[in-house]
């Protein structure tokens, strides 16, 4: 499928400093004073020299925009301002903004204003972008300290990090929520304002509060560090050593060696696959600083890790949409098929995937870099958006005959809002690239107009992938000029390369002298193909070019008794087997409210037969078992217990058989809520890992009451158990929830516990 139509390309001939967003390298920009030491061979285009123009991209680029001015940046810095000591002007957002995560999305903002200024000019961006950078120097000012933030407790977590005392679970930082997640997003945000805005002042405060991580950091051991960095810590590694290319102060690249998680880090370096069963988006960033300090020392280490982590993700860990991870951990390498949840692909391991490919790509301007980042630009990042309000998506569920849940404007605010207000401002940041010798990368096939100012030239891109095949480049120049001009074969392209073709690293290269109105007509043809999960060959996505299409089931929630009916056929064609289901299939991106599959199983008649009463026998099982599930907790996973109200002391999570779990230890407990529905008889349903040989006695409550004691050692193989409780109705009569809670025996823990469930099981006496 690797190849371009006979027809592919007609040349039709007629009678400043290069800037970069998320800090991939540049040329000749003075406000980098720290310039790569390896080779860039393929250099960004400023935003405001990319110019989107009509199509999908356009429309999800002006949905955000204008969410971006229904935001209030007081209400934003309203935590900023009270925990500064300083009167609030506004009431803070809900979400994540009024719980532990407070802050992250004023950097998300930041940026997010800061990039759209920098494609559009409008000045309104560029106000809040100095209003908010006044109120954060009043801040400053007023705390004394360089730090500033809406973290709760924040003040009393860092002094006692500061004194070596350090307590993490994984996503709690001596009671904090991912305290130096937030403070990344922060400064993230304020190094945008000073790069694509001119703020000067942006830039002090950053330093300001890079200081001050230096100054609470420099009494730690490397023990302390790494214990430290338990603890989720965005990317802290990639904003210190863009501090250092700002200011040339080496002291901020030694401070982006404290954030550097040795266990994870060191492994990827050898080539070791660490990542199966971590969560996604907390080792994501990590990969990104590793690959920008390459770039500014040089480092192989820092090389090794990118690299193998990039192809570890893309090759093993993706879905065919382009994202990747199950309720946002990472599974085993190429296991999908029992994967498929309405808490699929979260959005921000994508967006941060992406600024990993734009290093790489840098260093390696090569096809296949480009063939992953149009794969989940297209079908993952514009899929996440509902173009009519502009909200996005936390997850972009795969489960078949399942919807997408969106954000709302004010109360949400999660992750995937913050980086999604980023997203869908900066379509234009890598359609194009300059190579170091002088070229012009075309690596997306967005309608598009690039203008090179050093050149003068502007090439204005025309297309309708994938339902025109044709692609135009029109060349406006007031003088002839000698330019290759590389053109990307995509991986779905078919047909025949002509000999005379020259192809480098997956591009087409068009070396020759330019005159005003010349033009490239390219044809792409596609073919519609598709993708078989690596698990299950006959669970297959469908493509037509860059487009993932989803079967689009209507407004209505599919019915589960019947579910998600296989495409039976003895075609091998794709466009015939997505016909024989009489399914109406469109670009996933353009699905809002209605159900949809994207994944969908294949038989021939033959398999079909001999499946038939297997498949439709664990459908109804599956079926069952939802119906009766009331609740379900996965343990040892962040946003699950929160979501559960989880509890505990002497408590800790873990990892192993790829799943994560929880213990408590002598003398302490874990404990959650479970809904219930009234009026129905329960049992409680935990999961453990048999043969444990350990002291693994404790009981299990219900609202303070034992309902069972257990010994873990009683199971003797090396399998996952599923055991039940029956819990009296007494406990559930009347109540819409209980509380769960683990406790163990003295001188014993209580589980591992992997996860729990509570099932009905008949209507109660009343």
């Amino acid at each position: 499928m690797r190849y371009l139509s006979k027809t592919v390309v007609a040349i039709l001939l007629a009678a400043g400093p290069a800037w970069s967003q998320n800090y991939v390298p540049e040329e000749n920009n003075p406000k980098i004073k720290v310039k790569p030491v390896v080779e860039i061979k393929a250099f960004s285009f400023h935003p405001g020299e990319v110019e989107l123009l009509d199509s999908e991209f356009l429309a999800a680029m002006k949905a955000d925009a204008g969410y971006l001015l229904k935001i209030e940046p007081d209400r934003l810095l309203s935590q900023f301002r009270s925990h500064s000591g300083l009167q609030p002007k506004a009431e803070r957002y809900g979400g994540w903004e009024s719980e532990g995560l407070a802050g992250h999305s004023l950097g998300h903002h930041l940026s997010a204003c800061a990039l759209h200024y920098a494609a559009t000019h409008n000045d309104e961006y560029l106000k809040r972008v100095n209003y908010i950078v006044d109120q954060l120097e009043e801040c400053q000012r007023a705390r004394k300290t360089g730090y500033i933030g809406a973290i709760p407790k924040e003040d009393s977590v860092f002094r006692e990090v500061s004194k070596g005392n350090i307590r993490s679970r994984g996503f709690d930082l001596n009671g904090a929520w991912s305290p130096w997640y937030t403070v990344h997003k922060v400064m993230a945000g304020l190094l945008d304002a000073y790069l694509y805005c001119d703020n000067n002042k942006a830039l002090t405060i950053e330093k300001s509060m890079a200081d001050w991580a230096d100054t609470l950091l420099k009494d730690l051991n490397d023990e302390q560090i790494q214990k430290m960095l338990l603890c989720e810590y965005g990317g802290m590694n990639e904003v210190l050593v863009n501090t250092y290319t700002f200011t040339g102060d080496k002291k901020y690249l030694d401070l982006s060696y404290k954030f550097h998680d040795k266990k994870i880090l060191d492994s990827l370096a050898m080539g070791i696959d660490v990542v199966v069963g971590k969560h996604s988006n907390t080792q994501v960033p990590k990969a990104i600083g590793t690959a920008r300090r390459f770039e500014v020392t040089g480092r192989q280490s820092d090389f090794a890790i990118s690299d193998f982590f990039w192809k570890t993700i893309v090759d093993h860990h993706t879905y065919a949409p382009g994202g990747n991870s199950n309720y946002e951990y990472l599974g085993k390498e190429d296991s999908f098929n029992e994967k498929l949840t309405d808490n699929t692909m979260e959005t921000c391991n994508t967006y941060n995937m992406l600024k990993l490919t734009r290093h790489l790509f840098a260093m390696n301007p090569s096809a296949a870099y480009m063939d992953f980042y149009e794969r989940a630009l297209y079908n993952h990042i514009l899929a996440s958006q509902n173009r009519s309000t502009g909200m996005m998506c936390y997850f972009v569920p795969l489960r078949m005959g399942t919807k997408k849940e969106f954000s709302d404007e004010f109360n949400t605010f999660t992750c995937c809002v913050g980086s999604g207000m980023e997203n869908h401002v900066k379509y234009n940041e890598s359609i194009y690239s300059k190579g170091v010798d002088g070229s012009l990368y075309v690596n997306l096939f967005i309608p598009s107009k690039v203008t090179w100012k050093e050149k003068g030239v502007t090439v204005t891109m025309n297309s309708q992938l994938p339902q025109d095949p044709k692609v135009i480049l029109t060349i406006n120049t007031k003088k002839s000029v000698m330019m290759p001009i590389r053109v990307r074969v995509p991986s779905w392209a078919t047909g025949p390369i002509f000999k005379s073709d020259k192809i480098e690293n997956g591009y087409l290269v068009i070396d020759r002298k330019w005159k005003n109105g010349d033009k490239i007509e390219l044809t792409l043809q596609s073919n519609i193909y598709s993708v078989a999960m690596p698990d299950n060959p006959s669970r297959q996505a469908f493509f037509n070019g860059p487009v993932l299409l989803a079967g689009n089931l209507g407004p209505a929630e599919p019915d589960p008794m019947k579910g998600i009916p296989p495409l039976v056929t003895n075609s091998k064609d794709p466009g015939e087997i997505m016909r024989a289901g009489n399914i109406r299939f469109q670009p996933f991106y353009s699905i809002a409210d209605d159900h949809y599959s994207v994944y969908w199983d294949v038989f021939t008649q033959q398999e079909w037969a001999e499946k038939q009463l297997v498949y439709e026998s664990r459908r109804k099982l599956e079926y069952e078992r939802e119906q009766s599930t009331t609740d379900m907790v996965r343990l040892g996973e962040m946003q699950p217990e929160r979501d559960h109200e989880l509890a505990g002391e002497n408590t800790e999570v873990g990892e192993s058989h790829t799943h994560k779990y929880r213990t408590a230890n002598d003398g302490g407990y874990f404990s959650f809520t479970m809904k219930v529905v009234p009026d129905f008889s329960y049992t409680l349903i935990a999961t453990y890992w048999g043969m444990d040989n350990r002291g693994r006695q404790f009981d299990v409550l219900i609202d303070g009451e034992k309902i069972a004691s257990e010994d873990l050692n009683k199971y003797k193989e090396s399998r996952f158990y599923d055991i039940n409780y029956r819990i009296p109705t007494s406990l559930t009569n009347g109540k819409t929830k209980v509380t769960v809670r683990f406790q163990p025996k003295a001188k014993n823990s209580a589980g591992p516990v992997y996860g729990v469930r509570m099932v009905k099981e008949a209507q109660a006496d009343k």
